[in-house]
Protein backbone atom coordinates (compact mmCIF):
# COMPACT_ATOMS: atom_id res chain seq x y z
CA UNK A 1 0.00 0.00 0.00
CA UNK A 2 1.51 3.37 -0.96
CA UNK A 3 1.00 6.54 1.02
CA UNK A 4 1.18 9.81 -0.91
CA UNK A 5 3.77 12.00 0.75
CA UNK A 6 2.07 14.96 2.36
CA UNK A 7 3.70 18.24 1.33
CA UNK A 8 5.60 20.11 4.08
CA UNK A 9 3.83 23.29 5.22
CA UNK A 10 6.20 26.23 4.64
CA UNK A 11 6.31 29.92 5.50
CA UNK A 12 8.75 32.19 3.62
CA UNK A 13 10.35 35.17 5.40
CA UNK A 14 12.38 37.88 3.69
CA UNK A 15 14.35 39.90 6.29
CA UNK A 16 14.49 43.47 4.94
CA UNK A 17 17.64 44.63 6.71
CA UNK A 18 17.78 48.43 6.69
CA UNK A 19 21.50 48.53 7.49
CA UNK A 20 22.39 46.34 4.49
CA UNK A 21 23.79 48.61 1.79
CA UNK A 22 23.40 46.02 -1.00
CA UNK A 23 19.73 45.49 -0.13
CA UNK A 24 17.57 44.01 -2.89
CA UNK A 25 14.13 45.58 -3.34
CA UNK A 26 12.10 43.54 -0.87
CA UNK A 27 8.97 42.95 -3.03
CA UNK A 28 10.75 41.23 -5.95
CA UNK A 29 13.16 39.58 -3.48
CA UNK A 30 10.25 37.98 -1.60
CA UNK A 31 8.67 36.85 -4.92
CA UNK A 32 11.96 35.27 -5.92
CA UNK A 33 12.27 33.53 -2.54
CA UNK A 34 8.74 32.12 -2.94
CA UNK A 35 9.59 30.92 -6.48
CA UNK A 36 12.69 29.27 -5.04
CA UNK A 37 10.62 27.42 -2.48
CA UNK A 38 8.10 26.42 -5.18
CA UNK A 39 10.94 24.80 -7.12
CA UNK A 40 10.78 21.93 -4.59
CA UNK A 41 7.62 19.95 -5.29
CA UNK A 42 7.54 18.61 -1.71
CA UNK A 43 6.87 22.08 -0.24
CA UNK A 44 3.47 23.71 0.23
CA UNK A 45 3.80 27.50 0.66
CA UNK A 46 1.23 28.56 3.27
CA UNK A 47 2.34 32.17 3.71
CA UNK A 48 5.02 34.78 3.13
CA UNK A 49 6.15 37.87 5.02
CA UNK A 50 8.62 40.72 4.59
CA UNK A 51 10.13 41.43 8.03
CA UNK A 52 11.62 44.96 8.33
CA UNK A 53 14.80 44.82 10.43
CA UNK A 54 16.80 47.86 11.58
CA UNK A 55 19.81 45.54 12.00
CA UNK A 56 20.30 41.77 12.43
CA UNK A 57 20.42 40.49 16.04
CA UNK A 58 23.40 38.14 16.60
CA UNK A 59 21.49 35.50 18.59
CA UNK A 60 18.19 35.20 16.70
CA UNK A 61 18.39 37.57 13.69
CA UNK A 62 15.04 39.14 14.78
CA UNK A 63 14.19 40.99 17.99
CA UNK A 64 12.42 39.01 20.76
CA UNK A 65 9.02 40.67 20.12
CA UNK A 66 9.14 39.71 16.44
CA UNK A 67 10.28 36.16 17.29
CA UNK A 68 7.22 35.69 19.59
CA UNK A 69 4.81 37.27 17.09
CA UNK A 70 6.02 35.07 14.19
CA UNK A 71 6.07 32.01 16.47
CA UNK A 72 2.32 32.44 17.14
CA UNK A 73 1.59 32.73 13.40
CA UNK A 74 3.55 29.54 12.67
CA UNK A 75 1.81 27.67 15.47
CA UNK A 76 -1.69 28.71 14.36
CA UNK A 77 -0.90 27.67 10.77
CA UNK A 78 0.77 24.31 11.64
CA UNK A 79 3.97 25.43 9.89
CA UNK A 80 6.68 22.74 9.75
CA UNK A 81 9.43 24.59 7.85
CA UNK A 82 10.41 28.26 7.76
CA UNK A 83 12.50 29.41 4.81
CA UNK A 84 14.51 32.56 5.63
CA UNK A 85 15.62 34.36 2.49
CA UNK A 86 19.14 35.34 3.47
CA UNK A 87 22.15 33.98 5.36
CA UNK A 88 21.71 32.69 8.91
CA UNK A 89 24.51 31.91 11.32
CA UNK A 90 24.43 28.39 12.83
CA UNK A 91 23.64 29.93 16.24
CA UNK A 92 20.69 31.98 14.88
CA UNK A 93 19.35 28.91 13.09
CA UNK A 94 19.57 26.70 16.19
CA UNK A 95 17.97 29.31 18.48
CA UNK A 96 15.06 29.98 16.13
CA UNK A 97 14.44 26.26 15.58
CA UNK A 98 14.25 25.87 19.37
CA UNK A 99 11.96 28.91 19.82
CA UNK A 100 9.54 28.07 17.02
CA UNK A 101 9.70 24.27 17.10
CA UNK A 102 10.11 24.14 13.30
CA UNK A 103 12.85 23.20 10.85
CA UNK A 104 14.62 26.23 9.37
CA UNK A 105 16.34 26.60 6.02
CA UNK A 106 18.29 29.67 4.98
CA UNK A 107 18.70 30.71 1.35
CA UNK A 108 21.87 28.63 0.84
CA UNK A 109 20.28 25.55 2.42
CA UNK A 110 17.23 25.85 0.16
CA UNK A 111 19.28 26.34 -3.00
CA UNK A 112 21.33 23.28 -2.06
CA UNK A 113 18.13 21.27 -1.63
CA UNK A 114 16.96 22.36 -5.08
CA UNK A 115 20.33 21.61 -6.63
CA UNK A 116 20.41 18.11 -5.16
CA UNK A 117 16.85 17.55 -6.36
CA UNK A 118 17.77 18.58 -9.92
CA UNK A 119 21.34 17.42 -10.55
CA UNK A 120 21.22 14.71 -13.20
CA UNK A 121 24.76 13.98 -14.39
CA UNK A 122 27.39 12.21 -12.29
CA UNK A 123 29.34 15.44 -12.14
CA UNK A 124 26.35 17.54 -11.11
CA UNK A 125 25.63 15.10 -8.26
CA UNK A 126 29.24 15.20 -7.01
CA UNK A 127 29.36 18.99 -7.20
CA UNK A 128 26.18 19.27 -5.14
CA UNK A 129 27.42 16.79 -2.52
CA UNK A 130 30.64 18.77 -2.14
CA UNK A 131 28.77 22.07 -1.82
CA UNK A 132 26.43 20.53 0.77
CA UNK A 133 29.33 19.17 2.82
CA UNK A 134 31.19 22.51 2.78
CA UNK A 135 27.97 24.15 3.94
CA UNK A 136 27.41 21.56 6.70
CA UNK A 137 31.00 21.98 7.87
CA UNK A 138 30.30 25.66 8.63
CA UNK A 139 27.20 24.58 10.61
CA UNK A 140 29.19 22.52 13.17
CA UNK A 141 28.93 24.88 16.09
CA UNK A 142 31.22 25.12 19.09
CA UNK A 143 28.19 25.39 21.38
CA UNK A 144 27.28 21.73 20.95
CA UNK A 145 29.22 20.89 24.11
CA UNK A 146 26.78 18.11 25.05
CA UNK A 147 28.10 16.21 22.01
CA UNK A 148 31.69 16.35 23.15
CA UNK A 149 33.13 13.04 24.24
CA UNK A 150 36.10 13.65 26.52
CA UNK A 151 38.52 10.86 27.42
CA UNK A 152 40.33 10.88 30.77
CA UNK A 153 39.76 13.13 33.79
CA UNK A 154 41.16 16.62 33.50
CA UNK A 155 42.88 15.90 30.23
CA UNK A 156 46.36 15.87 31.80
CA UNK A 157 46.77 12.16 31.31
CA UNK A 158 46.95 10.92 27.74
CA UNK A 159 45.90 14.28 26.33
CA UNK A 160 42.34 15.56 25.87
CA UNK A 161 40.00 13.37 23.85
CA UNK A 162 38.76 14.36 20.45
CA UNK A 163 35.54 16.34 20.65
CA UNK A 164 32.53 15.24 18.61
CA UNK A 165 32.78 18.41 16.54
CA UNK A 166 36.39 17.66 15.58
CA UNK A 167 35.42 14.08 14.71
CA UNK A 168 32.52 15.33 12.57
CA UNK A 169 34.78 17.87 10.89
CA UNK A 170 37.35 15.23 10.11
CA UNK A 171 34.70 12.89 8.71
CA UNK A 172 33.43 15.69 6.46
CA UNK A 173 36.97 16.58 5.33
CA UNK A 174 37.72 12.94 4.48
CA UNK A 175 34.48 12.71 2.53
CA UNK A 176 35.36 15.94 0.65
CA UNK A 177 38.78 14.53 -0.30
CA UNK A 178 37.06 11.37 -1.63
CA UNK A 179 34.54 13.40 -3.63
CA UNK A 180 37.28 15.63 -5.06
CA UNK A 181 39.09 12.52 -6.30
CA UNK A 182 35.95 11.15 -7.93
CA UNK A 183 35.23 14.54 -9.42
CA UNK A 184 38.74 14.84 -10.85
CA UNK A 185 38.10 11.56 -12.70
CA UNK A 186 34.73 12.73 -14.01
CA UNK A 187 36.15 16.10 -15.08
CA UNK A 188 38.99 14.30 -16.85
CA UNK A 189 36.45 12.23 -18.78
CA UNK A 190 34.56 15.38 -19.67
CA UNK A 191 37.75 17.10 -20.78
CA UNK A 192 38.32 14.13 -23.10
CA UNK A 193 34.74 14.45 -24.39
CA UNK A 194 35.32 18.14 -24.92
CA UNK A 195 38.58 17.48 -26.75
CA UNK A 196 36.71 15.01 -28.96
CA UNK A 197 34.03 17.62 -29.51
CA UNK A 198 36.65 20.23 -30.37
CA UNK A 199 37.58 18.02 -33.33
CA UNK A 200 34.01 18.35 -34.61
CA UNK A 201 34.15 21.54 -36.62
CA UNK A 202 30.89 22.81 -35.13
CA UNK A 203 30.87 26.11 -33.27
CA UNK A 204 29.40 26.03 -29.73
CA UNK A 205 26.66 28.49 -28.78
CA UNK A 206 25.98 28.69 -25.02
CA UNK A 207 22.67 29.87 -23.61
CA UNK A 208 23.04 31.76 -20.34
CA UNK A 209 20.61 33.86 -18.35
CA UNK A 210 18.93 34.53 -15.05
CA UNK A 211 17.01 31.56 -13.76
CA UNK A 212 13.52 31.33 -15.28
CA UNK A 213 14.38 33.64 -18.21
CA UNK A 214 13.18 31.00 -20.68
CA UNK A 215 16.49 29.44 -21.75
CA UNK A 216 15.23 25.85 -21.72
CA UNK A 217 12.06 26.78 -23.61
CA UNK A 218 14.20 28.48 -26.28
CA UNK A 219 16.61 25.51 -26.33
CA UNK A 220 13.70 23.09 -26.87
CA UNK A 221 12.18 25.32 -29.52
CA UNK A 222 15.42 25.51 -31.51
CA UNK A 223 16.54 21.91 -31.09
CA UNK A 224 13.32 19.98 -30.71
CA UNK A 225 14.83 18.55 -27.51
CA UNK A 226 12.71 17.97 -24.47
CA UNK A 227 14.75 19.49 -21.67
CA UNK A 228 12.68 20.11 -18.56
CA UNK A 229 11.24 23.58 -19.16
CA UNK A 230 8.90 24.31 -16.32
CA UNK A 231 8.17 27.71 -14.94
CA UNK A 232 10.53 27.02 -12.09
CA UNK A 233 13.76 28.38 -10.82
CA UNK A 234 16.80 26.22 -11.62
CA UNK A 235 14.89 23.87 -13.89
CA UNK A 236 18.19 22.97 -15.62
CA UNK A 237 21.34 22.12 -13.72
CA UNK A 238 23.44 20.16 -16.13
CA UNK A 239 24.73 21.37 -19.46
CA UNK A 240 22.65 19.82 -22.20
CA UNK A 241 23.96 19.93 -25.73
CA UNK A 242 22.22 19.46 -29.07
CA UNK A 243 23.05 20.42 -32.61
CA UNK A 244 21.00 22.93 -34.59
CA UNK A 245 21.14 23.55 -38.33
CA UNK A 246 21.11 27.24 -39.26
CA UNK A 247 19.32 28.42 -42.39
CA UNK A 248 22.58 28.53 -44.35
CA UNK A 249 22.99 24.80 -43.75
CA UNK A 250 25.70 25.19 -41.10
CA UNK A 251 25.44 23.07 -37.93
CA UNK A 252 26.12 24.58 -34.52
CA UNK A 253 26.04 22.99 -31.07
CA UNK A 254 23.67 24.65 -28.63
CA UNK A 255 24.45 24.28 -24.92
CA UNK A 256 21.86 25.01 -22.21
CA UNK A 257 23.25 25.98 -18.79
CA UNK A 258 22.05 26.41 -15.22
CA UNK A 259 20.11 29.60 -14.47
CA UNK A 260 21.95 32.34 -12.61
CA UNK A 261 20.57 33.95 -9.46
CA UNK A 262 21.44 36.96 -7.34
CA UNK A 263 23.38 36.41 -4.11
CA UNK A 264 24.39 32.92 -5.20
CA UNK A 265 26.14 31.52 -2.12
CA UNK A 266 29.90 31.18 -2.57
CA UNK A 267 29.91 27.41 -1.96
CA UNK A 268 27.60 27.12 -4.95
CA UNK A 269 29.45 29.38 -7.35
CA UNK A 270 32.36 26.95 -7.06
CA UNK A 271 30.06 23.93 -7.33
CA UNK A 272 28.47 25.18 -10.50
CA UNK A 273 31.53 26.36 -12.33
CA UNK A 274 31.33 22.89 -13.87
CA UNK A 275 27.95 23.41 -15.47
CA UNK A 276 29.12 26.84 -16.60
CA UNK A 277 32.49 25.68 -17.91
CA UNK A 278 30.80 25.02 -21.25
CA UNK A 279 30.37 28.78 -21.48
CA UNK A 280 34.14 29.28 -21.35
CA UNK A 281 34.65 27.13 -24.45
CA UNK A 282 31.72 28.69 -26.34
CA UNK A 283 32.24 30.54 -29.63
CA UNK A 284 29.16 32.66 -29.01
CA UNK A 285 27.03 33.40 -25.92
CA UNK A 286 23.29 34.00 -26.04
CA UNK A 287 22.27 35.96 -22.95
CA UNK A 288 18.55 35.21 -22.60
CA UNK A 289 16.63 37.87 -20.65
CA UNK A 290 13.04 37.82 -19.43
CA UNK A 291 12.31 41.29 -20.78
CA UNK A 292 8.82 41.29 -19.22
CA UNK A 293 10.24 40.95 -15.68
CA UNK A 294 10.15 44.04 -13.45
CA UNK A 295 13.78 43.49 -12.41
CA UNK A 296 15.11 42.54 -15.88
CA UNK A 297 17.99 45.06 -15.69
CA UNK A 298 19.14 43.90 -12.24
CA UNK A 299 18.94 40.28 -13.38
CA UNK A 300 21.02 41.13 -16.44
CA UNK A 301 23.65 42.83 -14.24
CA UNK A 302 23.82 39.72 -12.02
CA UNK A 303 24.39 37.46 -15.04
CA UNK A 304 27.13 39.65 -16.47
CA UNK A 305 28.82 39.81 -13.07
CA UNK A 306 28.85 36.00 -12.74
CA UNK A 307 30.17 35.64 -16.31
CA UNK A 308 32.91 38.05 -15.34
CA UNK A 309 33.89 36.04 -12.24
CA UNK A 310 33.96 32.90 -14.38
CA UNK A 311 36.52 34.52 -16.61
CA UNK A 312 34.33 35.34 -19.63
CA UNK A 313 35.84 38.75 -20.20
CA UNK A 314 34.14 40.01 -23.33
CA UNK A 315 36.34 38.36 -25.97
CA UNK A 316 33.50 35.93 -26.71
CA UNK A 317 30.81 37.56 -28.88
CA UNK A 318 27.50 37.91 -27.01
CA UNK A 319 23.95 38.40 -28.29
CA UNK A 320 21.25 39.64 -25.92
CA UNK A 321 18.03 37.71 -26.48
CA UNK A 322 15.06 39.68 -25.16
CA UNK A 323 12.60 36.88 -24.48
CA UNK A 324 8.90 36.76 -23.45
CA UNK A 325 7.76 39.65 -25.67
CA UNK A 326 4.45 37.76 -25.88
CA UNK A 327 3.83 39.04 -22.34
CA UNK A 328 4.15 42.72 -23.36
CA UNK A 329 1.60 45.18 -24.78
CA UNK A 330 1.77 46.03 -28.54
CA UNK A 331 3.23 49.47 -27.67
CA UNK A 332 5.95 47.93 -25.48
CA UNK A 333 6.80 45.43 -28.24
CA UNK A 334 7.11 48.24 -30.82
CA UNK A 335 9.45 50.20 -28.51
CA UNK A 336 11.49 47.06 -27.87
CA UNK A 337 11.78 46.18 -31.58
CA UNK A 338 12.94 49.75 -32.19
CA UNK A 339 15.75 49.42 -29.66
CA UNK A 340 16.69 45.95 -30.90
CA UNK A 341 16.82 47.17 -34.53
CA UNK A 342 19.38 49.84 -33.56
CA UNK A 343 21.73 47.30 -31.92
CA UNK A 344 23.05 44.41 -33.96
CA UNK A 345 23.65 42.30 -30.83
CA UNK A 346 20.04 42.42 -29.54
CA UNK A 347 17.16 40.20 -30.74
CA UNK A 348 13.63 40.39 -29.33
CA UNK A 349 11.79 37.05 -29.41
CA UNK A 350 9.15 34.86 -27.83
CA UNK A 351 10.41 31.32 -27.28
CA UNK A 352 6.81 30.29 -26.64
CA UNK A 353 5.22 31.60 -29.86
CA UNK A 354 8.36 31.40 -32.00
CA UNK A 355 8.20 35.09 -32.90
CA UNK A 356 11.61 36.55 -33.85
CA UNK A 357 13.42 33.19 -34.03
CA UNK A 358 14.36 33.59 -37.72
CA UNK A 359 16.14 36.87 -36.93
CA UNK A 360 17.83 35.19 -33.98
CA UNK A 361 19.17 32.35 -36.16
CA UNK A 362 20.53 34.88 -38.68
CA UNK A 363 22.12 36.82 -35.81
CA UNK A 364 23.76 33.59 -34.58
CA UNK A 365 25.18 32.93 -38.06
CA UNK A 366 26.43 36.50 -38.19
CA UNK A 367 27.85 36.45 -34.66
CA UNK A 368 29.81 33.30 -35.51
CA UNK A 369 30.97 34.75 -38.81
CA UNK A 370 29.03 32.00 -40.61
CA UNK A 371 27.16 34.26 -43.02
CA UNK A 372 29.42 33.09 -45.81
CA UNK A 373 29.49 34.31 -49.39
CA UNK A 374 31.14 32.74 -52.44
CA UNK A 375 33.82 34.58 -54.44
CA UNK A 376 36.37 33.93 -57.16
CA UNK A 377 39.92 35.23 -56.63
CA UNK A 378 43.00 35.27 -58.82
CA UNK A 379 46.25 35.04 -56.83
CA UNK A 380 49.65 35.24 -58.56
CA UNK A 381 52.22 32.58 -57.65
CA UNK A 382 54.49 35.36 -56.38
CA UNK A 383 51.97 36.29 -53.64
CA UNK A 384 52.96 33.56 -51.19
CA UNK A 385 51.40 35.32 -48.22
CA UNK A 386 47.86 35.40 -49.64
CA UNK A 387 48.12 31.84 -50.97
CA UNK A 388 49.31 30.52 -47.59
CA UNK A 389 46.51 32.39 -45.81
CA UNK A 390 43.80 30.93 -48.09
CA UNK A 391 45.05 27.37 -47.57
CA UNK A 392 45.45 27.97 -43.85
CA UNK A 393 41.83 29.19 -43.49
CA UNK A 394 40.46 26.07 -45.25
CA UNK A 395 37.97 28.13 -47.29
CA UNK A 396 38.96 27.03 -50.81
CA UNK A 397 36.21 25.24 -52.77
CA UNK A 398 38.09 24.85 -56.10
CA UNK A 399 41.43 25.92 -57.56
CA UNK A 400 42.58 26.14 -61.17
CA UNK A 401 46.28 26.72 -61.80
CA UNK A 402 47.25 28.91 -64.78
CA UNK A 403 50.55 30.26 -66.12
CA UNK A 404 50.89 33.25 -63.77
CA UNK A 405 48.84 32.17 -60.79
CA UNK A 406 45.78 30.34 -59.49
CA UNK A 407 42.08 31.04 -59.70
CA UNK A 408 40.37 30.09 -56.41
CA UNK A 409 36.67 29.90 -55.58
CA UNK A 410 36.23 30.47 -51.86
CA UNK A 411 33.35 30.47 -49.34
CA UNK A 412 34.13 32.96 -46.62
CA UNK A 413 32.64 35.20 -43.96
CA UNK A 414 32.69 39.02 -44.06
CA UNK A 415 35.33 38.87 -41.32
CA UNK A 416 37.60 36.64 -43.47
CA UNK A 417 37.09 38.91 -46.51
CA UNK A 418 38.23 41.88 -44.44
CA UNK A 419 41.28 39.95 -43.17
CA UNK A 420 42.22 38.93 -46.75
CA UNK A 421 42.02 42.53 -47.99
CA UNK A 422 44.41 43.63 -45.25
CA UNK A 423 47.11 41.12 -46.33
Amino acid sequence: MTHDKVATRVWVLHPDIKSDRDRRASGPALDEAVSLAKALPSLDIIGQTIVPLPKPQPGRLFGSGKVDELGQVFKSQDIELVMIDGPLTPVQQRNLEKDWGVKILDRTGLILEIFSDRAATREGVLQVEMAALSYQRTRLVRAWTHLERQRGGLGFVGGPGETQIEADRRAIDEQLVRLRRQLAKVVKTRTLHRAARAKIPYPIVALVGYTNAGKSTLFNRLTGADVMAKDMLFATLDPTMRSVRLENGIDVILSDTVGFISDLPTELVAAFRATLEEVLSADLILHVRDISHAATQEQSDDVLEILNTLGVKGETPLIEVWNKIDQLSPDEIAAMDNTAARHENICSISAVTGQGLDQLLSAIAQGLGLDKSRDTLFVPYSDGKKRAWLFDQGIIDTQTDGEDGTEFTVSWSPKQQAQYRKL
